[in-house]
């Protein structure tokens, strides 16, 4: 790690990567902390008290927020993201899923902000966290399927925001088959 190592809390948490039918990625521009302001995915924490596994917790969470069932079957993990003091206050293993298939979803205003597709060419222009816009997002690009409606490839980053600047270390990246 860049700078001193500091016990923080280590939390576990999912995100969702939903495309729609024009392969819009839906994402939630947020008007609550972590991310207050900005655009991710949908996502959340694991309920670790039941012992949620990490697709469970996608699944939960796509429902609360997006309002639609997802089978497990229907949920691919294709990232691992380690985030090592993210805004000074914690420590993050980030399990990232992509739904197979295109799935409806209303869009609008909800409790944690208001959901909206969004063309991933447009990525660059909407207000992103700095550790989605360099750095987990063109991994996202990167796995991409080779064809359309392939399956994605995978990805694991370990990102330190412990130091003056960002660093991270990219430990594996799988194109999507071609």
């Amino acid at each position: 790690m860049n700078g001193l190592r500091t016990e923080l809390p280590y939390r576990l948490a999912c995100l969702c990567d939903i495309r729609d039918e024009a392969g819009r990625v839906l994402l939630l521009h947020r008007s609550k902390p972590p991310n207050e302001g900005l655009c991710s995915p949908i996502g959340g924490k694991l309920d670790m008290a039941s012992g949620e596994s990490p697709a469970e917790c996608a699944q939960r969470e796509i429902a609360e927020e997006a309002g639609v069932e997802v089978p497990l079957d229907r949920l691919r993990l294709v990232g691992l993201i380690s985030e090592a003091g993210y805004e000074g206050n914690g420590h993050w293993l980030l399990f990232y899923f992509r739904v197979l298939g295109a799935i409806p979803v209303r869009v609008g205003r909800m409790d944690e902000g208001v959901l909206e597709w969004h063309d991933p060419a447009s990525l660059g222009g909407l207000p992103l966290p700095e550790t989605d816009r360099r750095i987990i997002w063109p991994l996202v690009e990167r796995i991409e399927p080779a064809r359309p409606g392939g399956e994605p490839g995978f990805f694991s980053v370990h990102i330190d925001c412990t130091g003056a600047e960002m660093t991270w270390r990219i430990e594996q990246v799988i194109p999507g088959p071609g």
